[in-house]
């Protein structure tokens, strides 16, 4: 695998750039009031999520061939995070960004975790179950996002974490009826339950 030049490399961000563009507008838009060279890290960081879910929620393939596709993909990163380097134009500024930021690889092996859950657990129910899945969906993504935006304040971790679990659930509500469609109900049953509600 060879070095990618600095051309190479601001083309890996400008392609997370328009997938941040395309598929997260919300996050695009927040992004533009950071510092640019903070920006394109953010952009970084979201394009592996994105990409990491576009895998889990591709229908057009079964359960297995997902699961075989998400840890193929996560063996991928894995690979290139060791090596320090990526031939692939969106890895190789996510790897980038993890080195040059310092974003503790332990996150990604918690967000890939919460990621493989969404193929086997369909529904949640407890709130307590849902936060365990939303540790690695959610939370761990505000701990990613401290080394990028280096916050003066140490005590932002967990406030960084909170709003991750913010979005997360803006997120659950806002796509309900989508994730319906592939069989997912993050509203937990227990409040289902005592609601009257039926999915």
């Amino acid at each position: 695998m060879n070095p990618r030049s600095d051309s190479q490399l601001a083309a890996s961000y400008r392609r997370c750039e328009r997938l941040t563009w395309r598929y997260g507008t919300t996050y695009y838009w927040g992004a533009l009031l950071l510092p640019t060279q903070s920006r394109r890290h953010v952009h970084a960081v979201y394009a592996l999520c994105r990409l990491a879910d576009d895998v889990v929620d591709d229908m057009r393939g079964d359960v297995g061939q997902r699961r075989d596709g998400l840890a193929g993909f996560r063996t991928r990163f894995s690979a290139d995070l060791a090596a320090g380097e990526s031939d692939d134009p969106v890895l190789a500024a996510v790897v980038h960004t993890v080195r040059t930021c310092g974003i503790d690889p332990e996150c990604f092996d918690r967000f890939f975790d919460a990621m493989a859950m969404d193929l086997d657990v369909a529904t949640y129910d407890t709130w307590d179950d849902l936060l365990g899945y939303m540790e690695g969906s959610a939370a761990v993504i505000g701990e990613m996002m401290l080394p990028v935006l280096r916050p003066l304040d140490p005590a932002a971790f967990q406030p960084a974490r909170s709003l991750g679990l913010a979005f997360q659930l803006t997120n659950f509500l806002r796509d309900v009826g989508e994730d319906l469609d592939r069989g997912r109900v993050y509203v937990p049953q227990e409040d289902l339950t005592r609601f009257g509600a039926d999915p």
